[in-house]
């Protein structure tokens, strides 16, 4: 092998460094023998490189390589899917890391790294992880200025500074092509990530399900408002109707089992003013949104269901933003079909005797459907009902009557199951509402948080003359929980943020701690819904506000104008010093002799060597001259070296 095509020792540091940085995003989602292929590869490189160890051999290398595509296989059960695919790609360049010895190795290490530091951003893109990316872009390109420098120079920080300075010198262009670069969708796709988990509400419901969410402080989604916000009561997002009941629970409608002509959603009576917000969404593996009612949503890729709920075709991966419109007064499907009255009343006869009984009487003295809800609201009102993250619990058919008449402890989808079933029970268009309710306040930027413990359940009731109408029985047993939020109603409670223990949240009240927090909040909303959300929609907005109307070829010599305006000044700028010697301290100093000698008529002959140029010189001139001695000491200089 050529001397000039090994690899540099000090640049394989860096390659060792770049390797472990962009493989740490992965940690949560890659099996942990992944991790210790790539710390073993990397003490054994070390090893070679301090002439401790040897490099594996050929067939050593061939087992390895196919001892990590077995423990994959039996990791994930397929290599199909972004998880294997990408534990796959960090396995290959750990061994790869192994056999670097030639420079060509090193290029391939860097150009893997950057690969894998863009695969990060198929699971998110966060702000934190894309500060962390530039992190990681920055030690590889460190590690790219260390595979170009001599061999013999020792570790110093020019690299890390030159890295630095070359990325400060990209951030201009970097600006101009996201602003003016067209927004183009992806020309291929990827098999969904299938392995992470789902988080928030599920599609159907029974007791206990709402409450696991009630322990845990992780946000859900913010909403940013133009305008005044709504006070704390009003805030209700609806995000899944269930009018199926099945086995104990309940669940919503598929489209496919609709009829036909209920496919298709009644726009409804809008009245009063609107309200408008942005929501920004947590990835939650599902296909519904949250909205308040009514809400619509000019968002590309969201519809609007026959419930009024909103929703997307495929399941959010990813932080996902869009646009609001809501009528919170909006009179909803103010006509029931046969067919959706026989839906929102069924509920199956002789699972609850008591209640059922109990419910009959009720109703013989409120014919009224609004006096039958009023006085079934007093009852939970009057009796001992308690609001708790810690309900006993019920697991036999009957769940209304233990509920009602032995436990009467539970959480707000305890109640709005018995509330919706006794309505049902008294052939009231009724049906379950799950989402969330409330969320903090973050006043620097005007949004609301919404947290995974601001779960909620409620009922959606049909009355003549006023459409589909919420109705929360939690509020009748803890009007706190809606009028101040669900902390103030837990008071204390020892369930409250166990699944949270590291949460920031825990340490509200802290002014330093509140005041990061908030801020913190604001910026990732303003992350997701400039920078993330900035799609080609918003694009063509924007330059028309900035441009007026955009034409083909208008966009094209903007574009092409803009990168010129950038690059030509960078340019002029990195090339100023151009004309500036390169030659090291001793040979300006012998050129300068030169010159000199060239004045007294002692000119260099082409391809003579320097000492035996300034031997010429000292015997052409007489030992008086002062030239003599410099060219004694130049001479004295020569044989030292």
């Amino acid at each position: 092998m050529i001397s000039g095509e090994q690899l540099p020792r000090r640049s394989l540091l860096w390659l060792i460094v770049c390797q472990i940085a962009v493989m740490l995003p992965h940690l949560q989602r890659i099996p942990l023998w992944v991790v210790a292929v790539y710390l073993a590869a990397a003490i054994w490189r070390l090893q070679m490189f301090r002439q401790r160890a040897e490099m594996p051999g050929k067939w050593l290398r061939l087992l390895l390589g196919l001892l990590g595509a077995v423990l994959l296989f039996m990791s994930y059960g397929t290599f199909i899917g972004l998880e294997p695919m990408v534990a796959l790609l960090l396995v290959a360049a750990a061994l790869k890391l192994l056999e670097a010895i030639r420079e060509r190795d090193g290029y391939l290490l860097v150009f893997l790294g950057f690969f894998i530091c863009v695969t990060h951003f198929i699971f998110t893109q966060t702000l934190p992880a894309t500060l962390y990316s530039l992190v990681c872009t920055g030690l590889l390109v460190t590690a790219l200025i260390a595979l170009n420098q001599s061999p013999g120079v020792g570790l110093s920080n020019h690299e890390p500074l030159l890295a630095l300075k070359m990325l400060a010198l990209a951030v201009p262009m970097m600006v101009v092509l996201f602003f003016l670069f067209p927004r183009i969708g992806p020309i291929w796709s990827v098999p969904s990530k299938s392995g992470q988990s789902i988080t928030g509400m599920s599609d159907f419901l029974r007791p206990g399900a709402v409450t696991k969410l009630g322990r845990s402080a992780e946000i859900a989604f913010r909403a940013g408002f133009v305008g005044v916000i709504p006070e704390n009561s009003a805030l209700y997002w609806r995000g899944l109707v269930m009018s199926q009941f099945e086995q104990g629970a309940w669940r919503t409608l598929q489209w496919h089992e609709m009829p036909e002509v209920e496919r298709k959603p009644i726009p409804p009576r809008v009245l009063a003013e609107p309200m408008r917000y942005r929501v920004v969404m947590e990835p939650t593996q599902q296909r519904w949104l949250y909205g308040m009612a009514y809400a619509e949503s000019p968002t590309a890729g969201v519809y609007e269901a026959t419930d009024y709920r909103l929703g997307v075709i495929n399941p959010i991966e990813f932080q996902f933003g869009y646009e609001v419109t809501s009528w919170p007064k909006a009179l909803m499907q103010p006509n029931l079909s046969d067919w959706r009255r026989h839906l929102e009343t069924d509920f199956p006869e002789g699972l609850n005797p008591l209640s059922e009984a109990w419910v009959k009487d009720l109703r013989e003295q409120h014919a009224d459907d609004r006096n039958f809800i009023a006085a079934l609201l007093s009852y939970f009102r009057a009796q001992p009902f308690y609001y708790t993250l810690e309900p006993p619990e019920i697991l036999s058919a009957d769940f209304v009557d233990k509920f009602m008449f032995e436990s009467r402890r539970g959480f707000c989808e305890h109640y709005a199951y018995s509330f919706v079933a006794m309505l049902r029970m008294a052939d009231i268009p009724a049906r379950i509402v799950a989402g969330y309710q409330g969320g903090e306040v973050n006043p620097l930027n005007n949004t609301v948080v919404v947290r995974q413990f601001d779960a909620h359940a409620w009922a959606e009731v049909w009355l003549v003359g006023e459409g589909w109408t919420r109705v929360d029985p939690t509020a009748a047993v803890a009007p706190s929980r809606v009028e101040f939020g669900f902390e103030a109603a837990m008071d204390g409670q020892p369930g409250f943020l166990s699944d949270s223990l590291l949460s920031a949240y825990r340490f509200r009240g802290i002014r330093a701690l509140d005041w990061v927090r908030l801020r913190y909040d604001a910026l990732a909303f303003g992350w997701q819904s400039f920078i993330v959300g900035f799609d080609s929609t918003r694009q063509i907005e924007l330059l028309k506000g900035w441009f007026g109307e955009i034409k083909v070829s208008w966009f094209v010599a903007l574009l092409l104008g803009s990168w010129a305006a950038v690059l030509l000044p960078l340019m002029l700028w990195l090339n100023r010093q151009r004309s500036v010697s390169l030659m090291l301290p001793e040979e300006q100093r012998f050129s300068a002799l030169c010159r000199r000698l060239e004045q007294r008529g002692c000119s260099r002959a082409l391809g003579e060597a320097p000492l035996q140029t300034l031997r010429r010189a000292r015997d052409h001139l007489p030992e008086a001259d002062p030239l003599y001695l410099a060219l004694e000491g130049a001479i004295a200089d020569l044989y030292r070296r």
